[in-house]
């Protein structure tokens, strides 16, 4: 059987989206149970946000798609609020939540940067 595919899966702002989602999970892996519900579900639920606004928005219009890109953008500030809730609970590393705002202004970037093109194209 072919290996059916999407195009938003070629786009590489979906899949460091995808990796920092992976990575977030293994952070929240180690909060403690009590977070379970709270600071663990937030930062997981916002990292996969990421990923799934990108993936959703593509599909649409580039107006539609640059909306989904804001939101995705919004989950990026919500996952550093987590993140460094998390460093000053202690639940993860300096090394860790440097890690963590690495990657996340890099998606930052790599999302805005696809406003822009978006915002471009319609100009052009």
């Amino acid at each position: 059987m072919e290996d059916v595919k999407f195009n938003f899966e070629d786009l590489k702002v979906y899949q460091k989206a995808l990796d920092f989602a992976d990575f977030a999970y293994n952070l929240a892996d180690n909060f403690p149970v009590n977070e379970k519900y709270a600071l663990r579900s937030q930062f997981t639920r916002a990292a996969v946000s990421i990923a799934l606004n990108t993936a959703e928005g593509s599909g649409d219009s580039d107006p539609q798609f640059h909306r989904f890109l804001q939101i995705a953008e919004g989950s990026v500030r919500e996952c550093v609020t987590c993140a460094t809730i998390a460093f000053r609970r202690n639940y993860i590393s300096d090394e860790e939540n440097k890690i963590a705002r690495t990657s996340l202004l890099e998606l930052l970037k790599m999302i805005r940067s696809l406003q822009n093109y978006l915002k471009n194209k319609k100009n052009n």
